[in-house]
C-alpha cells in the first residue's frame, strides 16, 4: 500500500506541495508555536515564520538549531514526506520574524 501511495504522489506531481504541508505540520508539532504563527513560507531549504509574539520569537531563536534537527527528524518519520524531491526537501535554515 505504501508503495502505491508513493507512486501515486509522484505520478500526480503533488510531492512538492505535500512536502511543504508536511514541513508546516512539523513546525507546529516541534515548536509548539502553531497558535502564534501568522505566516509560513518555505523556499530553498529555508523555513520563514512570522510570529505574533516577540517574546516567543526570542525564545525560539535561541533554540533554532535544535528546532531544525527536531523538524527534520519529524519529517524523516513522516510517511508522506518524500525526501528525494528536488524542489522541497529538508529544512536547512529557519528565519523567524
Amino acid at each position: 500500500m505504501e508503495e502505491i501511495v508513493s507512486q501515486y504522489i509522484k505520478s500526480m506531481k503533488i510531492a512538492a506541495g505535500l512536502n511543504q504541508q508536511r514541513i508546516f505540520a512539523a513546525w507546529d508539532a516541534c515548536s509548539g508555536a502553531g497558535p502564534f504563527t501568522l505566516k509560513r513560507f518555505f523556499k530553498g531549504g529555508t523555513l520563514y515564520i512570522t510570529l505574533s509574539s516577540s517574546v516567543l520569537r526570542s525564545q525560539l531563536l535561541m533554540q533554532k538549531d535544535v528546532l531544525i534537527e527536531k523538524m527534520n527528524a519529524f519529517l524523516t518519520q513522516d510517511e508522506l514526506f518524500t525526501d528525494d524531491n528536488r524542489t522541497v526537501g529538508f529544512i536547512t535554515d529557519l528565519k523567524l520574524k
